[in-house]
């Protein structure tokens, strides 16, 4: 009888590890590095354009790589039901304008700088995006603003 109860109860465990797997489901993923994985991937392959599902702060950030250059487009469109973003990609002579990508700031430990710490990209070939209270922006900008924050991810 011991051993009956012993594999009821290390069913009923898994059973239940599956419902809370099934339950949580891709919500898990943090968003931003979704995002930057889609344009990474994208780009590698020479993608004209990439769709992301849309939210403001996603929106801000691919604002901010289009007025530095390095993609093409940013727009707002339906697909189906959801809302997305279109982020059109940029090539020069073939090569992606973006090289690399980088998450600095994670869900389990968020990164934050003053602006006297906010360091340059790739000997300023790059940005970072941080995100101050007056809203995103380059690390280039808030160090002209004196201004610090969470630093969200880097370009270059």
């Amino acid at each position: 009888m011991d051993f009956a109860e012993f594999v009821l109860e290390n069913w009923q465990i898994k059973e239940k590890s599956r419902e809370l797997k099934n339950h949580l489901g891709k919500k898990t993923m943090d968003q931003i590095t979704d995002m930057l994985n889609r344009i990474r991937n994208a780009s590698a392959v020479q993608k004209a354009e990439v769709l992301i599902p849309l939210s403001k702060l996603k929106f801000e950030i691919a604002e901010l790589l289009l007025k530095e250059g390095f993609v093409s487009e940013v727009k707002k469109t339906v697909k189906g039901r959801q809302k997305a973003l279109k982020v059109g990609l940029k090539y020069n002579d073939g090569i992606p304008a973006i090289a690399g990508v980088k998450r600095v700031s994670k869900q389990g430990q968020r990164i934050y700088e003053g602006f006297s710490e906010i360091k340059r990209v790739h000997g300023g070939f790059g940005i970072s995006v941080v995100s101050t209270s007056k809203g995103l922006m380059t690390n280039k900008e808030a160090r002209k603003q004196k201004m610090g924050g969470e630093v969200i991810c880097q370009v270059w």
